[in-house]
């Protein structure tokens, strides 16, 4: 990350920061819905939303089903609503670039649901394919940058943040802050049993006050299909299901550089591996959650991190 950082800013940006901020805000937005709708016991399960792919597929595919997604909108636009209204000002122009494993992302930050006034919080998107050409062509040579840290206020973010991008990290992330009074010693022993892993469809359950918690954990737009399809005819249920359209989700995005199934999963632990290496584990514990929340987000949280998509 150092030298990435690095290497944007000889390209000419101001301030970068990791979406993994937008992480942080994702889990607890997200596992604050969840939690409501098991107390209502109502429109279960919850499916994830962070993936634009998928959300696309449920309005074109499924329409009915759309109550069931949750509002949350992406770590990337949770985030840039965020550095908008932090960095909002008169005589500055600021343009939001989002540096992206996904493709569909670039349809995401032009959704009129997720512009304000007309104007989008994210201005452009470009993966993480094109970012490497692009330092390439800027004469960049990357092995030779010093390592540059992020820049504050947004630079603190939470290992449960960092997991997002390989599949089964959302659900993780949520049985962290669910669970929040259990070690996460334990807490990552049990995602071994059943959510980590390459699988397209995993399951996993947990107990919290007598309750048996269930959750699915896929992967791919065939065997969200297929799931749906269980669940509509009662074969399963579950109450949290966490969908990515691509196999092994976001490190395996259409803007990412080629990878065969091996190297897919070594991204993935590459993630698991950074978790482990951050002294914060949860999103709760991360200290600019509540600087967040008590500062440009107070009254303002459904306003900057929910959406509600217009029906087609």
């Amino acid at each position: 990350m150092g030298k990435i950082v690095a290497a944007l800013k000889k390209m000419g940006f101001d301030k970068v920061f990791d979406t993994s901020v937008g992480a942080d805000l994702t889990v607890i937005e997200e596992t604050n819905e969840f939690v409501l709708k098991l107390g209502n016991i109502e429109k279960l399960p919850l499916f994830s939303s962070c993936c634009p792919a998928w959300v696309r597929y449920v309005e074109n595919t499924y329409p009915e089903l759309m109550e069931n997604v949750s509002t949350c909108r992406s770590p990337m636009e949770m985030f840039a609503s965020i550095i908008k209204q932090h960095y909002k000002t008169d005589d500055k122009k600021l343009v939001s670039v989002a540096i992206m494993p996904c493709s569909a992302k670039k349809f995401e930050a032009t959704r009129e649901e997720l512009k304000k006034d007309g104007v989008p919080n994210v201005d452009y998107v470009v993966t993480t394919q094109e970012l490497i050409n692009m330092i390439k062509e800027s004469g960049i040579a990357f092995s030779e940058l010093e390592p540059e840290a992020l820049d504050m206020p947004f630079g603190i973010s939470s290992g449960a943040g960092v997991i997002f991008g390989v599949t089964g990290g959302v659900t993780e992330a949520v049985i962290r802050k669910v669970l929040s009074d259990k070690p996460i010693a334990i807490l990552r022993a049990l995602a071994f049993d059943g959510v980590r892993g390459m699988n397209g469809v995993k399951e996993a359950s947990i107990n919290v006050n007598e309750r048996e918690i269930k959750f699915a954990i896929v992967s791919g737009l065939k065997n969200a299909d297929d799931v749906i399809k269980k669940i509509k005819s009662g074969e399963v249920h579950y109450d949290f299901v966490e969908v990515m359209a691509c196999p092994g989700g976001c490190v395996s995005g259409a803007g990412q550089p080629f990878a065969k199934t091996r190297g897919k999963a070594k991204r993935g632990l590459g993630l698991y591996q950074a978790d482990k290496m951050n002294s914060i584990n949860r999103t709760d514990e991360n200290p600019l959650m509540d600087s967040l929340y008590s500062g440009v987000l107070k009254g303002r949280v459904h306003e900057l991190l929910h959406v509600h998509y217009n029906k087609k």
